[in-house]
């Protein structure tokens, strides 16, 4: 293979894997799975959880940090849905969106 032609193709592969890059507002491919497992995990918690009503509770996370929002009855089920997504594996920080109904 020519220099030219090497030298084409390391340029290539390198502006091919930028694709999977993280940057600030975008995640990366492996990022945006984590993101959604530990989203699932909080979810399936404030399921369970008889206090918390996860159906009314809706959670986001972008690169670790988990937005739990929505209109819960009293200030008890805040409490509970911040401490069970904070018990999560994986979750850096939790931001509270809920308000009381």
């Amino acid at each position: 293979m020519q220099p030219s032609m090497l030298a084409g193709w390391l340029i290539l592969a390198a502006f091919s894997s930028l694709g999977c890059a993280s940057t600030s507002l975008h995640e990366s491919t492996g990022e945006y799975v984590d993101d959604s497992v530990i989203t699932t995990k909080v979810k399936t918690a404030l399921l369970r959880c008889p206090l918390v009503s996860g159906m009314d509770v809706h959670v986001e996370t972008f690169k670790n940090r988990v937005q739990l929002s929505g209109f819960v009855d009293e200030m008890k089920q805040v409490e509970q849905a911040i401490t069970l997504t904070r018990e999560v594996a994986g979750v850096g920080l939790v931001e509270n969106r809920m308000s009381l109904k």
